[in-house]
């Protein structure tokens, strides 16, 4: 079928099954033709290096306004058999919700953005489109202690967060967002909306921490909030390798994942250049559920290798550390508003992939890998500092099956050039230093985070055999 006839078909179904007029359905369906494809598609398009030219497109994308749009638009592209992509806020780190090599519709459903908070039982109903930024905002609208253990970039969407097991800065105290869930709503393959009770509790397992689109289309979610105190504590502290980073990393992976359950200690490692020298740069990022000297006088008995200060240390609200992780430095003067700014069509090129580590790197381990990093030049990493809650939880309650790690890894890396041979040279710093981590890493199998999405590590091709295709046994 042509993409015109393929666009009619559609549009005569959509209009049968949600019994609107087509002129007035057609308003949420975008052909390549419709002037306003080009910019309904890039709005969420959070990883640039999937937006070129040479980049797959949709033949039609949806935008649903309803629960009955998303039913119908299910039913409607089945008997097209177009791949149906799944797409909230875009932040899928390989663009798998919204490029395909198959002919392919996307279903955005950035429309559907309500976030309904309700004091008395401390609970919040949340869209799949709405943003974290916006669930935060709604939150703090209502209370000033309360709280959600999502992650902390405000502009990702909550229908592939929470389904994919998304977690943040309150890990270690509350667990993943998976963990908090209690109801959830999702329309299947015949386009029945389904809650908890319709599903089924298999079903609802699976779309907590499994990934929302392999099952069905997540409509949102009945999510517990969680209690935060009136004052936590945030701090940002940075070594270089010559000034002690090597032993206050290696001392970090015994205490991280350790310490008292309120401490979040995230570790960038990141390689710099100081006085025209190539060296690495350690920096702790912390959120500590509490008062500033109750988190200084822990850590100069914990982890004295950071010579955490007061002065380096800042109080606020559980909302404003959410803002100041997102990099707005006077938190305490930002306007609560941004986090209701989508920041649309605007994204570097970049790749991400992830590993877990069981057991802690040796000294001699670290010095090699920041020699290795010195020597790649660009690519960073992230460590999570598992333990306290995470481990308390048994590892089958939802499909997260990494909760006894110590901690995981992100590997980062971004540019700004659009050069097809740069690209090439910054994929494969990820390729090789994700290979010279093999042997400090889980092994048997190695583990990777399902929303790290990395095609590097393998792709099945959704046929009869995938789950054999998946299976890993080494």
């Amino acid at each position: 079928m042509s993409s015109d006839s393929v666009y009619d078909s559609f549009l005569k179904c959509l209009s049968e099954k949600t019994k609107t007029p087509q002129s007035q359905i057609a308003k949420i369906v975008f052909s390549q033709t419709n002037p306003s494809y080009t910019s309904v598609l890039r709005a969420y398009i959070r990883n640039a290096r999937f937006n070129k030219s040479s980049t797959p497109k949709p033949t039609i994308i949806v935008t649903p306004l309803s629960e009955s749009h998303v039913s119908a638009a299910v039913l409607c592209s089945k008997p097209l058999d177009f791949v149906f992509k799944i797409r909230s806020g875009g932040h899928d780190y390989d663009g798998l919700s919204y490029i395909s090599d198959k002919p392919f519709f996307i279903l955005d459903l950035s429309n559907l953005r309500d976030v309904s908070v309700d004091l008395a039982d401390q609970t919040a109903w949340i869209s799949a489109g709405a943003t974290l930024g916006e669930v935060y905002y709604r939150i703090w609208e209502k209370s000033k202690t309360l709280g959600f253990p999502a992650g902390v970039c405000p502009t990702v969407g909550v229908g592939g967060h929470l389904s994919g097991a998304g977690y943040g800065n309150m890990l270690r105290k509350f667990g993943l967002t998976a963990d908090h869930f209690i109801d959830a709503k999702m329309v299947d393959v015949n386009g029945a909306v389904l809650d908890r009770k319709a599903m089924g509790e298999d079903l609802f397992w699976a779309i907590s921490g499994g990934g929302g689109g392999s099952f069905g289309v997540v409509l949102g979610y009945k999510v517990k909030l969680v209690p935060v105190p009136a004052t936590v504590t945030v701090f940002r502290v940075e070594q270089l390798m010559a000034a002690g980073a090597v032993d206050m990393v290696h001392k970090w992976q015994f205490v991280g994942p350790k310490t008292d359950k309120n401490l979040f200690m995230r570790m960038l490692i990141q390689p710099v250049t100081r006085n025209k020298v190539k060296t690495i740069r350690a920096t702790v990022v912390a959120l500590y559920l509490g008062k500033a000297d109750d988190v200084v006088s822990l850590l100069a008995k914990e982890l004295p290798e950071l010579a955490l200060k007061k002065e380096n240390c800042t109080e606020m609200t559980w909302f404003q550390s959410a803002l100041w992780w997102d990099n707005r430095v006077n938190a305490t003067q930002t306007d609560p508003k941004v986090f209701l700014d989508r920041n649309l069509d605007s994204s570097s090129p970049g790749k991400r992939k992830s590993d877990y580590v069981a057991t802690e790197i040796p000294r001699s381990g670290i010095v090699s890998l920041f020699n290795k990093m010195i020597e790649l030049g660009k690519i960073g990493l992230v460590f999570n500092p598992y333990g306290g809650r995470m481990a308390e939880i048994a590892e089958d309650a939802t499909p997260f099956p990494h909760r006894n790690m110590l901690f995981k890894i992100q590997y980062s890396v971004n540019w700004k050039e659009s050069s097809p041979e740069l690209e090439k040279g910054y994929l494969n710093q990820a390729k090789v230093l994700h290979s010279f981590m093999t042997g400090f890493v889980s092994k048997n199998p190695r583990g990777a985070y399902l929303n790290y999405r990395d095609v590097d590590i393998g792709v099945n091709d959704h046929g009869e055999d995938s789950y054999k295709e998946g299976e890993v046994l080494t």
